[in-house]
């Protein structure tokens, strides 16, 4: 059994990570971490949970090397940064899933999180990005930063068009609609029920840094390929799941049915991106109702021939592909499992 450690156990994230850890075949939880709440089980943190793990609680301020062989960190950048270089020489693996090591460039870290301060040697340490793209890059890595949850959908989308297409993209629009459950549990005015029942509110209109990320990122992998990449990013009513819709502009030549090939290729053997044609099923897809509680990232591709755009649309549960599902996808690969063990739950539908 692979011995893993959670820290941030009392979040949402930390309560999706309890959940699949525990009923994973290959893993034993065995240390929850936190600086709140400390004492308290997870059945008083999170409702849902009442499987008694013989855990509590317990501050990070000892020695983990003896009790965990990777640890989980589902804790605000900030902190991420801090306990990252702690815990590197204790453990075999840590798995980060805040966006303390996401951007490599420092110049865009410190614009989009300016208040968290790393170490540039240990970010340039992490292997970053969605285990689809960057498995093998995992596979026994010490140091992971995960994508973040619009940054996954963007990603996935984007990938067969410059990775495995080899397009040039001069311009990426995206527009990204997400629960509210992808802002955690701090209380602001504008989550309370009141406010955010029933509405659409832009709280990113002119940018996020999970447009950065996803730059960075590509730039890195195949440079040159994308001219300019912006996002705008609502609030809807949804407590989990998102959309991300992305209008890809190119002058390349591509046809629909050429674009839904190159998808089916690029994800064959991939199990949790469903390529999907957006009139098959009784809905449209992607929507996010069609993959919450499960793993799975729904991809379309379009060609809007009038618009002279590429439509790209990709759906997926922020808790868990965009989450705690990933990061136990990571973690599989890591130590030499198969990638979707622990992780064959079906969407639940209807939510």
């Amino acid at each position: 059994m692979i011995r893993v450690g959670i820290i941030g156990a009392s979040g949402f994230a930390g309560g999706e990570l309890i959940r699949l850890v525990g009923q994973h075949p290959e893993l034993e939880l065995t240390f929850l971490g936190g600086s709140s709440n400390i004492g308290r089980r997870p059945s008083e943190l999170h409702p849902g949970l009442r499987q008694d793990l013989g855990l509590a609680v317990e501050p990070v301020s000892t020695d983990l090397s003896g009790r965990c062989d990777a640890v989980l960190l589902a804790t605000p950048a900030e902190v991420s940064a801090e306990l990252a270089g702690q815990l590197a020489g204790q453990v075999a693996s840590v798995i980060d899933l805040s966006g303390a090591f996401r951007i490599r460039s420092t110049d865009l870290h410190e614009r989009w999180y300016p208040k968290v301060r790393r170490q540039p040697e240990l970010a340039d340490r992490f292997v970053y990005g969605v285990p689809e793209l960057v498995g093998d890059q995992m596979a026994g890595a010490p140091l992971i930063s995960l994508a973040g949850c619009y940054a996954t959908a963007i990603t996935l989308g984007l990938a067969p068009l410059t990775l495995g297409l080899g397009l040039d993209l001069k311009t990426v629009l995206v527009d990204g609609k997400s629960g509210s459950s992808g802002s955690g549990q701090q209380l602001r005015t504008a989550g309370l029920h009141p406010y955010r029942n029933g509405a659409i509110t832009p709280y990113a209109p002119v940018g996020h840094r999970h447009a950065a990320e996803v730059g960075d990122f590509l730039e890195r992998s195949k440079p040159g390929t994308i001219g300019s990449l912006t996002m705008s990013a609502y609030g809807v009513s949804h407590v989990r799941g998102l959309m991300a819709s992305t209008y890809v502009f190119t002058d390349d030549a591509v046809d629909s049915r050429e674009l839904q090939r190159a998808y089916l290729r690029f994800y064959k053997g991939r199990p949790f991106v469903r390529v999907r044609r957006h009139t098959e099923t009784v809905i449209p897809v992607p929507d996010p109702q069609a993959v919450l509680g499960s793993n799975y990232c729904d991809v379309s591709v379009l060609h809007d021939p009038e618009g002279g755009r590429i439509v790209v649309l990709a759906a997926l549960d922020n808790l868990i592909k965009g989450a705690a599902g990933q990061a136990v996808q990571a973690l599989n690969i890591r130590f030499g499992l198969p990638e979707e063990t622990g992780l064959t739950m079906q969407p639940l539908m209807p939510a």
